[in-house]
């Protein structure tokens, strides 16, 4: 497997990856597809990255810039990740996420925050921090891990495609 950053011949293939991968998902909301679409278009697509086998894409995972607060503080969000529905429970999806965190740190970012299942996205440094919250969502599902500094306090608010896509 080879992970790599995504290029726009990438575009429709991932667009169809997320939207098979979230077809059946009981918390989708049917629309990562279109949410990966606007960050990209916006320019808030801050690191997208693809995972290859046999010179195919069969994952993705977008990671954007989220506010604190109101305040832009150097934090991103790590979402949607997707990985084709044949091939998931293989890894693919956490060697993404490794390989995103790991760059996003080498980029300067200073936290990354989640919204999935705590029995999933702790085996890779995700915890409940009740001084970051996510307006409507149970705490136990809305987690973050610093990389440098403090841990910003308040509401956090995701790029404008989150909520209109």
């Amino acid at each position: 497997m080879k992970i790599r950053q995504e290029i726009p011949a990438d575009q429709g293939t991932v667009r169809q990856i997320t939207e098979d991968a979230f077809a059946t998902a009981e918390h989708s909301s049917g629309t990562e597809g279109a949410i990966i679409d606007a960050l990209r278009d916006t320019g808030s697509l801050t690191l997208s990255l693809v995972a290859e086998i046999d010179g195919q894409v069969v994952g993705h995972i977008a990671f954007s810039p989220v506010t604190v607060a109101g305040n832009d503080v150097g934090w991103f969000g790590l979402g949607p990740v997707a990985i084709r529905p044949d091939l998931q429970g293989q890894g693919i999806g956490g060697n993404l996420i490794r390989k995103g965190l790991t760059q996003l740190r080498a980029q300067g970012a200073r936290g990354c925050v989640v919204l999935g299942s705590p029995g999933y996205y702790t085996r890779f440094g995700f915890a409940q921090d009740a001084s970051l919250v996510f307006e409507g969502v149970p705490p136990e599902y809305f987690m973050s891990q610093v990389f440098c500094g403090k841990a910003p306090a308040g509401a956090v608010v995701y790029q404008p495609a989150f909520y209109s896509a």
